[in-house]
């Protein structure tokens, strides 16, 4: 708990991390290399448990999105084109 603010923030982070962990599990061995494998070496074979002892190890940090708020749309141009010829 000392990593992370709250607990619905320590499940929310492990329980990201655990299903990137079960990804690479997945596709391993098909040379992707779309998935980073576990940052820790342990004894438990399970990846919610794998992800819990990375962020106890500081190996995973929780980033907080900011407060800004950008607009999806921003990239719409508001003044129609004029694609008439006079």
């Amino acid at each position: 708990m000392e990593k992370v603010d709250s607990k619905f923030h320590l499940v929310h982070l492990a329980a990201k991390r655990a299903r990137e962990i079960n990804g690479y599990f997945a596709h391993l061995g098909e040379g992707l290399g779309s998935f980073v494998p576990p940052l820790v070496q342990t004894d438990s074979n399970k990846p919610l448990s794998i992800a819990l002892e990375e962020i106890a190890a500081g190996k995973i940090e929780a980033v907080e999105p900011s407060d800004e708020v950008e607009d999806p749309l921003a990239f719409i141009d508001d003044e129609p084109e004029d694609d008439e010829a006079s």
